[in-house]
């Protein structure tokens, strides 16, 4: 299964999204379930939990997810709240609609009734994810996933991402689906992923808190903070669930068509309602793309700073990364009157550039941008997997047709192999270079 690693991913969203309609696909692609169930064992949550099997969708063959919601999440503590009182927990309704998706109205009838249960803050949530023995990139990649879910729940309901509660069926639902996938893209360590769009359906829904416009709120702040593409999807429910548009916002690099290619393989995941129309499904396709440079043009956006801490930069540029952007770079420059000062660079798709704007005046001391077009040309990328003595080690390549250009270990995983055998990273960094160049 490793011919999957390294190579482009391209998601079809026809019938939604959602976060066992994905996790489902990446199992039917090839993904080893022995991947996902460690990362779950990591986080414990156990991999007991999770249950899988093949379904028809439609005429479609597909993968469906079940996640089994009983006891408490390990390592996390539950609160006592009243659904009535708690405006913050509206959303959590919606991510009980991961396993339940198109058919999500009786998820919501479960929180009408104003009684008192577990739920589980997101600040315990993300302690407890930073804090498992995840590989770096699981955990990256899930740690941003639930931050897009955050930080659109606490702008919807006036409140602060630590405090945005997901009621205990909710968070186990969340956290398997979300450490799952996350372990899932880690394994495969796309070279890049892109998705034309996402089908979130309209009409309404109903929640503790009364109905709701389809989409989601929560689904659809999440789409519009990272610059992704919606679609009606004509059916009039909800399609795109939240935990699904923050699954994709944070793995898609490029809304648009998928790129020409060869496809490898494909998975299908299985949504649990069925449609008159269509299959309840999400396609995944990994794609060996064409070889060559490719030309193209993003945009460079700019501020000058000359009052923000140092300190800060490195968080800020972990949150314009999350927002989409290509690259990000720090400057040393003069400013008037000969103060010191910082240029902050980024580049971005012109589907991203406004979240990347964003970002950048919300975590930095700036108080306006600059931008514009930049034309480039860029090899073609893909990674390969070697052994080591450190382990396995992912090496993304560039270059035109067969020719190789240029070989670049993963950083990340390198760090990894480094801290778990005690030896410095540059030496895990040699011989990962090393297994490549071996005949």
């Amino acid at each position: 299964m490793t011919g999957l690693r390294g190579l482009h991913l391209h998601v079809d969203c026809a019938s939604g999204a959602a976060g066992d309609m994905m996790l489902g696909a990446l199992i039917d692609l090839g993904v080893p379930v022995d991947v996902i169930g460690d990362a779950l064992d990591a986080i414990g949550a156990g991999r007991g939990r999770l249950s899988t099997r093949r379904v028809v969708k439609g005429g479609i063959a597909a993968i469906d997810v079940k996640v089994g919601t009983e006891g408490e999440l390990a390592g996390i503590e539950p609160h006592a709240h009243a659904h009535a009182h708690s405006h913050s927990e509206q959303d959590h309704a919606h991510d009980d609609h991961d396993h339940a998706h198109g058919d999500h109205d009786h998820a919501h009838d479960d929180h009408d009734h104003g009684h008192s249960h577990a739920h589980y803050h997101y600040a315990d949530i993300r302690r407890r994810i930073d804090g498992a023995a995840l590989t770096e990139g699981a955990k990256r990649r899930a740690l941003d996933i639930f931050d897009r879910i955050a930080r659109a729940e606490a702008k919807l309901h006036g409140t602060t991402t630590d405090d945005v509660a997901f009621h205990e069926v909710g968070a186990i639902d969340s956290v398997v689906d979300v450490v799952g996938t996350a372990a899932a893209l880690d394994w495969l360590a796309p070279a890049g992923v892109t998705c034309a769009g996402v089908a979130m359906g309209h009409g309404t829904l109903r929640c503790a808190h009364g109905v709701l416009p389809v989409p989601a709120p929560a689904a659809l702040e999440v789409l519009r903070e990272a610059g992704g593409v919606m679609a009606d999807g004509g059916l009039a429910r909800e399609l795109c669930t939240p935990t699904g548009a923050a699954i994709l916002a944070a793995a898609v690099t490029s809304w648009t068509a998928a790129p020409a290619g060869r496809p490898v393989a494909i998975g299908w995941g299985a949504g649990d309602a069925d449609f008159a129309d269509r299959p309840n499904v999400l396609r995944v396709v990994v794609i060996a793309a064409e070889a060559a440079a490719s030309s193209d043009t993003v945009w460079q956006i700019d501020a000058n700073l000359d009052d923000m801490s140092p300190e800060l930069c490195a968080p800020a540029a972990e949150a314009i990364f999350a927002a989409g952007a290509l690259d990000v770079w720090w400057s040393p420059i003069t400013m008037k009157k000969g103060r010191p000062a910082l240029l902050l660079s980024a580049l971005a798709a012109d589907a991203t550039r406004a979240a990347v704007v964003t970002a950048i005046l919300r975590e930095t001391t700036t108080i306006g941008v600059r931008y514009a077009p930049c034309e480039r040309t860029v090899l073609a990328r893909r990674s390969v997997v070697v052994a080591t003595r450190y382990g396995e080690i992912p090496i993304k390549l560039a270059g035109t047709g067969d020719a190789v250009l240029n070989a670049a270990p993963e950083y990340e995983a390198c760090a990894a192999a480094a801290k778990q055998h005690g030896v410095p990273v540059k030496q895990v960094f040699a011989a990962a270079l090393a297994a490549f160049e071996r005949p």
